[in-house]
């Protein structure tokens, strides 16, 4: 089979194209022909050499859509669509980047639907990171008032999709003011422009500050996404676009405005019930929901793929098509 295949951290260039063994699934595991796949920030990390436990070479990838080849644990059947994300995918074992890929059942969603494949694959791993950030992460309810920040983003865009949904005000930011329209059409409320600094602007808006706050940008702006929060508010910190994962001598008291909630995020494929992608992608084909796709791209064409990542200029999901 051919296989996306990095050898050593590089630039999007070290991603090479190579054939290598189909693998044999065992009791527990799952073959799958993958048809396409979502490209994520963890994979970004990884060929930059900044993920902990991973050995070289290895397919990157922690999510793909296909179909079910071979389940010897008959957990599964041949044909079925399924979802696979997560769980060691393209760090402990390869993973999605490759015409077919191994995995344990556990990892594996099952769901039926007629849409694209390219607008399947943007949506497993971004789907389970929005619901479960706003379920576990904030809990969220109807009439509250969210704040996204970093609401470009893939996850950004589909945690508004999903709030929108759910009866929230959403208020997401972008740092380029020529995106402003890629949020409106989704249903966002008020776009912040985001020079570093937007809880005075939220402020303006919500005088008390929101009730709820995503950060996906990381600890350089999370100390300001506290401060547009109001008492009894709560922060989740699940993504980390900046990079920057860690606070420097963290002194709480200082750090979290008084009566502000804390808290972070980070799921698995456990946390995406299969009836939540199912009625999502139902959604999405009836149009009462929208996939944020920025662009698809070829197999060959990995490596354009992953320098647009890099660069950050990308409005919603990049999707890889096999």
């Amino acid at each position: 089979m051919r296989a996306i295949v990095l050898d050593a951290p590089g630039p999007p260039e070290a991603l090479t194209i190579k054939e290598i063994p189909i693998p044999a699934p065992t009791t527990g595991w799952v073959l799958i022909r993958v048809k396409a796949f979502g490209l994520n920030r963890s994979e970004l990390h990884t060929r930059l050499g900044l993920a902990e436990g991973v050995t070289f070479p290895r397919v990157l990838g922690i999510e793909a859509v296909g179909e079910v080849v071979n389940c010897p644990g008959g957990e599964l059947t041949e044909g079925q669509q399924v979802a696979a994300m997560m769980g060691g995918m393209g760090r402990v074992f390869d993973g999605g980047y490759a015409e077919y890929t191994c995995v344990p059942v556990s990892q594996v969603v099952p769901f039926s639907s007629k849409l694209d494949w390219s607008t399947v694959g943007a949506v497993p791993e971004m789907l389970q990171t929005s619901y479960g950030s706003l379920t576990v992460g904030l809990d969220a309810k109807s009439g509250q008032s969210l704040l996204i920040r970093g609401g470009t983003s893939s996850v950004g865009m589909a945690t508004a999709v999903l709030a929108k949904q759910w009866g929230l005000t959403v208020l997401a930011t972008t740092r380029d003011a020529s995106k402003t329209s890629s949020l409106t059409a989704i249903g966002v409320d008020h776009v912040v422009l985001d020079d570093g600094a937007v809880a005075g602007q939220v402020r303006d808006i919500f005088p008390d500050g929101v009730d709820l706050a995503l950060e996906l940008v990381g600890t350089p702006t999370l100390p300001d996404t506290l401060r547009a929060t109001r008492v009894h508010g709560t922060v989740c910190f699940t993504g980390m676009l900046s990079n920057e994962w860690t606070v420097k001598d963290f002194y709480p008291i200082d750090y979290i405005p008084r009566g502000v909630r804390l808290t972070s995020y980070g799921g698995d494929a456990s946390d995406l019930p299969a009836d939540v992608l199912q009625d999502f992608l139902s959604a999405v084909a009836s149009g009462e929901a929208v996939v944020p796709i920025d662009e698809v791209f070829a197999f060959e064409d990995i490596a354009q793929a992953h320098a647009k990542m890099e660069a950050g200029t990308a409005r919603g999901k990049l999707v890889v098509m096999i």
